[in-house]
């Protein structure tokens, strides 16, 4: 199971910087056509604070450029617990909207529903955004992507926690309010 989780990640790494060089590639000698990404300062907000009994690392965000490409990512951590105890969740969110081509291979790679001993990947529909949801047993870590607006690909990962934490921690985000975001 953990083999599908970091293929899935990795097939995504590759398909965004193929995507990206191509755009870059063509784009040479050809004047920007490309939207600028949002403001990382627009999307911190959607990094929910902790839930009671959690602490939660201040939240990161930046842009960078990948040579004509802008792309605006915002990160929080959030822990509970010490130890063997400790549980945590991540939570980020990309803004893809100068490559659309990337969007689509990352849904179009989310068909795979499996369930077994391990754990389950799953394709998801969440208020009509499309989504993934991979969890492991062992470790009980779990991963949720969901596209919002087809633009922000929003990513929570869980450690020692159930698989039905990923959709808790979903609700804290404002999906509505995050597709309005230009």
């Amino acid at each position: 199971m953990r083999q599908n989780t970091l293929r899935v990640c990795a097939l995504g790494a590759i398909l965004l910087s193929g995507s990206l060089l191509a755009l870059s590639a063509s784009a040479q000698d050809e004047p920007r056509l490309v939207p600028e990404p949002a403001d990382s300062k627009k999307l911190l907000p959607f990094l929910p604070e902790p839930p009671e009994g959690w602490k939660g690392e201040l939240a990161e965000g930046s842009t960078d450029t990948l040579g004509d490409t802008q792309i605006t990512t915002v990160h929080r951590d959030y822990m509970r617990g010490e130890g063997d105890a400790l549980a945590t969740t991540s939570i980020s969110i990309l803004d893809s909207f100068a490559n659309p081509e990337y969007v689509e291979a990352t849904t179009g790679a989310w068909t795979s529903n499996t369930t077994d001993a391990e754990g389950f990947t799953k394709s998801i529909t969440i208020d009509g955004l499309p989504g993934f949801e991979t969890y492991e047993n062992e470790g009980k870590h779990g991963s949720l992507w969901l596209v919002v607006a087809k633009r922000y690909i929003l990513q929570i990962e869980v450690t020692a926690q159930e698989s039905s934490e990923l959709q808790e921690w979903l609700k804290r985000i404002d999906l509505k309010k995050l597709a309005e975001i230009k």
